[in-house]
């Protein structure tokens, strides 16, 4: 099964978006200067253990730069690299409903300025999340092509606690359904190798396929420079997936998301200059280019096993 009229046997986002508006749409990824409650004492001052002083920020450029100004600067950098036609804001680092709300409206507002935007996907934490937050970003979704990316990483507790999230499982489910409730596309944020069992992921997995999240956004535990991951592993308490282990367990899961569920990332990791392990990571092509191979050698597609698995959770 492909998907999109391409070759991928998975639902792309880019090639999902082209299809839906009839252009190339690339996010502009917008640094408004949002922090963390798990940075600023609120719940800690620690963070997640895989979290970098730049809050899984990717772009270059600085906060310095009002958000107009990224905005045009970034439409500027992406038609001229990848010939994007049209844009989605996309508020990456950090928290990005940690603002009173009134703050949060100008925000967004100067994230839409420009006439070839057409969506907006804001990332955020569960416990950052509330009624009237959720009642300003729904008010985007009729002009807007509307997103909330959620870090969930994982649906046990266990794991949620021993990588410092700072909230739990049902946090994530309480905030989940109030933004489907209010009209809201989901992405969920996922990590492996957060010593899982491949059970244990797989149940992440039959849970996203379970809720019907929109899409999925799947990374590979990493460490980065400045880290306390990167800590762990100087002193040899941790060791990441090869890429072949990884590339198994992405397919695996994959096969137990329903076909609607939109796949927004499925390799490459935080800044590639400040990537410590594992190496492979850095190669991102490389990585896909495997997904790509494994799917083929198995004859098997995102939600071949979808009808059984979720029969299976439900029943169990």
């Amino acid at each position: 099964m492909y998907y999109n009229g391409t070759d991928k046997r998975y639902n792309q986002f880019s090639m999902f978006l082209k299809n839906k508006f009839g252009y190339k749409v690339y996010k502009i990824t917008l640094d408004a200067g949002f922090s963390c409650p798990n940075r600023d004492g609120t719940l800690s001052y620690d963070g997640c253990i895989f979290c970098d002083e730049k809050g899984s920020f990717s772009n270059s450029h600085s906060n310095k730069l009002s958000l107009k100004e990224q905005v045009l600067e970034e439409i500027e950098i992406q038609r001229k690299r990848f010939k994007a036609e049209k844009f989605m804001s996309y508020f990456q680092a950090f928290t990005n409903t940690y603002k009173p709300v009134k703050e949060l409206e100008k925000i967004y507002n100067d994230a839409l300025c420009h006439p070839d935007i057409l969506g907006l996907s804001i990332g955020t934490r569960p416990d950052c999340i509330d009624d009237e937050k959720l009642k300003l970003i729904s008010s985007y979704k009729d002009d807007y092509y509307t997103w909330i990316e959620y870090g969930l990483q994982s649906i046990h507790d266990k794991t949620l606690k021993r990588i410092n999230r700072g909230h739990d499982y049902d946090c994530f489910l309480r905030a989940y359904e109030k933004t489907k409730n209010a009209g809201i596309n989901v992405c969920v944020h996922v990590i492996f190798g957060l010593w899982e069992t491949h059970d244990e992921i797989m149940q992440t997995a039959n849970e996203i396929a379970r809720l019907g999240v929109d899409g999925v956004k799947i990374h590979m535990l990493c460490a980065l420079n400045n880290t306390k991951i990167a800590k762990m592993y100087e002193n040899g308490e941790v060791d990441f997936m090869t890429d072949d282990e990884y590339v198994n367990l992405i397919c695996d899961f994959m096969e137990l998301l329903p076909p609607e569920c939109t796949i927004h990332r499925l390799a490459g990791n935080g800044d590639r200059f400040n990537l410590i392990a594992p190496t492979w990571l850095g190669r991102k092509f490389d990585c896909l280019n495997k997904i790509d191979d494994e799917f083929e050698r198995r004859n098997s597609w995102q939600s071949k096993l979808y009808s059984k698995s979720f029969a299976l959770s439900n029943n169990g």
